[in-house]
């Protein structure tokens, strides 16, 4: 097996149960669990790293800030992921910040009670290592993608990548649900939000896809794939 189908057993891993169980005996107590309005922050830099997270609803985004305040993005996780996985390396302050995209539910480990979890649930620990691996390979290919490609076709292959792990099949179309801002996909793609504005325009000006708020619908995906053949490198 290779690839994302060599981890196929653990598509079965019941997270809710590990994270959130219903029944704990005397420990129930500390098992965390939060909600959090939209734009409400769950750790900011600097805060203490004591904490893995579990999405039960909504989504988080988690970024930083470079020079100016300017809001870097480096990821969105959704409902049935987990996030702050990095105080299992040893991190002791957070250097990134998580924020709620919208109303939010959590529940969270205490990095105190993670050994003996980890210990005792062998498929927790190549989960958790699938998760690490895969956020490193992501980074990789997003920096990749700012050295190499232009600003264009970085908004496109944003839209494409979130069809294939976000979106649905609706006869030939696909539609991704809780659509991003502009602006946040600029922030998730290095860009400006006058060029996300100008490109999602002019694939809607060529009824390659359609938006609004709350929603993409991408009438043709692969033809949004050949788009970013046809780029030209900066």
């Amino acid at each position: 097996m290779e690839g994302k189908n060599a981890f196929w057993f653990l598509e079965n891993i019941d997270l809710s149960g590990i994270f959130c169980p219903k029944k704990f005996g005397a420990r129930e107590a500390e098992f965390i669990h939060k909600t959090y309005k939209k734009g409400e922050f769950i750790y900011i830099p600097d805060s203490e790293a004591d904490l893995l997270f579990y999405i039960t609803k909504g989504r988080v985004k988690i970024g930083t800030y470079g020079e100016g305040g300017k809001e870097i993005i480096k990821a969105v996780i959704h409902k049935g992921e987990v996030f702050g996985e990095l105080v299992l390396v040893g991190e002791e302050k957070r250097r990134d910040f998580a924020q709620a995209l919208e109303p939010t539910t959590l529940c969270a480990l205490s990095k105190r009670d993670l050994p003996t979890l980890l210990r005792d649930r062998n498929e927790l620990q190549i989960f958790l290592l699938k998760v690490m691996g895969s956020r490193v390979l992501e980074m990789e290919k997003r920096l990749e993608s700012l050295v190499f490609k232009d600003s264009r076709t970085r908004v496109i292959e944003f839209l494409v990548d979130l069809a294939e792990k976000k979106g649905e099949r609706v006869g030939y179309e696909t539609v991704v649900r809780k659509f991003f801002t502009h602006q946040e996909i600029a922030n998730l793609t290095a860009t400006s939000r006058q060029t996300v504005t100008t490109v999602l325009n002019d694939l809607r000006s060529r009824n390659i896809l359609i938006f609004d708020r709350k929603r993409l619908l991408i009438r043709d995906l692969d033809l949004l794939r050949k788009e970013i053949e046809s780029s030209v490198p900066e």
